[in-house]
């Protein structure tokens, strides 16, 4: 580990550390605000959604194998599946469709 690699470890602990501490720094107090309350509820599945789509669409190599497990997903989702079904179910059509020889 060379020291450069010590500073970065250093600078994501510290950048972690302060996410974490800011907010409660700031609202010490209970927050009443329905919209703050909505807004910070939200949030966590905003960010994940942001950072996962992109990824979906790309992690194949082939956008239409993407769009089928996506597809897949989202209709499993709307069926109110559990997510391991859903999960699976993305996979396998994923799988398929990269086999599929007019793909």
């Amino acid at each position: 580990m060379t020291i450069q690699h010590l500073f970065y470890l250093l600078a994501m602990a510290l950048t972690t550390y302060l996410v974490r501490m800011i907010p409660f720094t700031l609202f010490r107090k209970k927050l009443t605000s329905r919209f703050a309350k909505s807004f910070f509820a939200y949030i966590p599945y905003a960010v994940l959604t942001a950072m996962t789509i992109p990824e979906v669409f790309s992690a194949t190599g082939n956008l239409s194998s993407a769009i089928a497990g996506v597809a897949v997903a989202v209709i499993l989702a709307l069926c109110k599946q559990s997510l391991i079904v859903v999960a699976i179910g993305a996979c396998l059509a994923t799988y398929l469709v990269g086999f599929l020889p007019f793909f």
